[in-house]
């Protein structure tokens, strides 16, 4: 394994960036390829068979460019509709993001919790089996939400957004029957977890929030033990898949240490 290949991270925006500072924690020298499909942003809205095949044929393209050693889609939508699809596509390890139900429901005290998502990823059949297998004793909520999506990518762009906006997100989850009740709230959009704060401003009681980043750098470092890395972080990559004015996005990338930008 050359030390020099790369990690690609993948979603549709900027959310992976939460995955991605998990990554780092455990990984500091990582190379690093950062692809936002600002082409096809948002996902949540698409229907599956729109994004079942645009991922796998934009994710070989990436391949052939950047050599990377591991992927890591970093999209609760794209990996609960074409993970599978992807991961009989491409000779290398590929590692997605699921909605973090089973570590809700084992931290529930009051057996409800909800799920906040995109359209696209609550109305998963995987969804449910998820909240089958880990939380059958739980009351589970879910809210699929396409504004808070754009909340989150407005932020790291430096605009705070109205918190009556954040409000109304969270009332659409906790106005469901039983949502009273609800003490923790798995985020399954990578965008979410960059705008916690702002969703526990505007949750009507206290709430933990859980995600799946965590993990997901768990399984990377795993995946990759033994592997060589640099010395010392090389420079970074972020893709862009349209032409857009990355200006705003600056010091969210710079932090990351992605101060090359790219467009496929």
């Amino acid at each position: 394994m050359d030390a020099s290949r790369p990690l690609l991270v993948f979603d549709s925006g900027v959310g992976g960036l939460s995955v991605l500072d998990a990554i780092q924690r455990r990984l500091p020298t990582a190379p690093i390829v950062y692809v936002a499909d600002s082409g096809g942003f948002p996902y949540g809205t698409k229907s599956e068979t729109e994004i079942a095949a645009r991922v796998p044929a934009l994710l070989g393209r990436l391949v052939e460019r950047y050599r990377p050693r591991l992927i890591v889609i970093a999209c609760n939508t794209a990996s609960t509709i074409a993970l599978a699809v992807v991961r009989s596509a491409l000779d290398l390890p590929i590692v997605g993001t699921v909605p973090a139900i089973k570590p809700a429901a084992l931290a529930s005290k009051t057996r409800a919790i909800g799920v906040l998502g995109t359209d696209a990823t609550v109305r998963q059949p995987y969804v449910d089996r998820l909240a089958a297998e880990f939380a059958s004793d739980c009351i589970v909520l879910r809210h699929g939400s396409a504004r808070l999506v754009e909340l989150a990518e407005a932020a790291l762009r430096g605009d705070p957004g109205d918190p009556a906006d954040y409000k109304r997100v969270m009332d659409g989850l906790f106005g469901l029957p039983g949502g009273d009740t609800v003490d923790i709230v798995a985020l399954a959009c990578t965008h979410f977890p960059l705008v916690a704060d702002q969703l526990a401003a505007a949750s009507p009681h206290p709430v933990t929030f859980v995600d799946g980043a965590e993990g997901i750098a768990r399984r990377v470092a795993h995946l990759t033990e033994g592997q060589p890395w640099p010395d010392v972080a090389p420079e970074g990559i972020a893709v862009f898949t349209s032409d857009i004015d990355a200006t705003p996005l600056h010091i969210a990338l710079a932090a990351r240490g992605l101060s090359r930008i790219e467009r496929l």
